[in-house]
């Protein structure tokens, strides 16, 4: 049955939510007609884990529901980047929260830890974008209500760079001929590089970092970025590195600062860096990003969303929150406006596009793959990262590095 999640059908529903959460005790008297109704008496609380770009948005539909169901739903400010490892910390002991909101890619840890509850969404899956559900998604369950769909894209400055190029070589070429400071900025670590900005070009030479199977999920056993399409990447970020086009030292807000000065024609990153962008006055447009190795040049995509706790004792009043409610148009419109992430259920995310930088980074999304959400991703990054840096640094061959990568990663894999 289709799950019906608009905000005003709440009269007939929560009469059938009384009986499924237990909202009443016992026979209710008869309404007085001469007085307004008294709300559902409460049926426990539901607490949920949230950061504080989601937590204002949140107040109002919790207060909602509560009104509708009799269930409270507390909402407990914490810093995003400590959600993750606390829940699994807490969880198991039966004080961690109902619900969580969290990155797509923590869903394997939280998996493989048995912290979180298969999320039942029935045919109501089909009003979210397909890469949404793909990335809530581990082993064939869905577990995750997906709200925001983010990538990155490159920003150009039409006044420095009139067309969008085909290639990674024409946009160099273009940004030579600007006459500009740099030919192309992205922003980089002197310690980790950057592999999920540069993935894109990566992903263009044909490696990707493990195999993607045919429903569009990752195989964590086959580690594909060690094929030859990864060695020809590796052999290419040695050449941009010895020619000035990437430079370790130049960080994100440098990149960022640098082009909003109008001193590049071409800027890699997200929608999190158009606020300057904008402010700055620049002429910009949205494009794809060029292919550097022939394939399409493929940005991983974030999704973030809502989590179910496996230990939570109120795991009905749970889904429906997040299904009825943080699933709604309303409510997914509502994160959109605060926090500028392009919503994950379709219908909110059409009438976002009413926006052109939201059309514009949706379609370059849509060539996209979910970052990988296996636990395994976990042992990727450190060696990816810094060995990125070694490369573009000229610290070595580039194919002897990137192939000791590849072992130290495939035994950590294993281990």
């Amino acid at each position: 049955m289709k799950v019906t999640r608009s905000l005003l059908t709440t009269g007939a529903m929560a009469a059938s939510a009384a009986l499924l959460l237990g909202a009443c005790a016992g026979e209710a008297e008869p309404a007085d007609p001469t007085t307004a109704p008294e709300p559902p008496a409460a049926a426990g609380t539901l607490t949920v884990w949230v950061d504080a770009d989601r937590a204002g948005v949140l107040q109002d539909i919790a207060a909602q529901f509560e009104a509708d169901r009799g269930v409270a739903v507390e909402l407990v400010t914490k810093d995003f980047g400590a959600i993750r490892d606390d829940f699994i910390t807490q969880a198991p002991t039966g004080n961690g929260p109902d619900v969580i909101v969290g990155a797509h890619d923590w869903l394997g840890k939280l998996v493989q830890n048995g912290v979180v509850a298969p999320l039942e969404l029935g045919d109501a899956a089909g009003d979210f974008q397909e890469v949404a559900i793909t990335a809530m998604s581990y082993e064939g369950q869905t577990y995750g209500l997906p709200y925001s769909v983010e990538n990155i894209a490159l920003i150009r400055n039409v006044d420095l760079a009139p067309e969008a190029p085909a290639t990674f070589d024409d946009m160099i070429a273009a940004g030579e001929a600007s006459g500009a400071e740099y030919r192309f900025l992205v922003g980089l670590d002197p310690n980790a590089a950057d592999p999920y900005h540069l993935y894109p070009f990566q992903a263009s030479f044909g490696a990707p970092v493990f195999e993607i199977t045919a429903d569009g999920t990752y195989d964590p056993t086959t580690l594909a970025l060690g094929n030859e399409g990864g060695e020809q990447f590796a052999t290419a970020l040695a050449e941009w590195g010895a020619d000035g086009i990437l430079n370790t030292n130049i960080s994100g807000d440098i990149a960022r600062e640098e082009f909003v000065a109008g001193k590049s024609p071409f800027f890699l990153t997200g929608p999190w860096n158009l606020p300057a962008v904008k402010e700055a006055g620049i002429n910009y447009s949205i494009d794809a990003i060029p292919s550097a190795g022939g394939e399409t040049a493929s940005p991983f995509v974030g999704v973030q969303g809502f989590f179910v706790s496996s230990r939570s004792e109120n795991t009905i009043a749970a889904t429906e929150f997040l299904v009825n409610y943080i699933g709604s148009e309303e409510v997914q419109t509502a994160l959109y406006e605060v926090g500028g992430r392009a919503p994950a259920l379709l219908s909110a995310f059409e009438a976002a596009q009413d926006d052109a930088d939201v059309a514009a980074f949706g379609a370059v999304g849509a060539d996209g793959v979910p970052m990988p959400n296996v636990p395994a991703m976990d042992v990727v990054w450190s060696d990816w990262g810094s060995t990125q840096v070694a490369i573009i640094n000229g610290q070595g061959d580039p194919v002897e590095l990137w192939r000791a990568m590849v072992a130290s990663i495939q035994e950590k894999v294993d281990g």
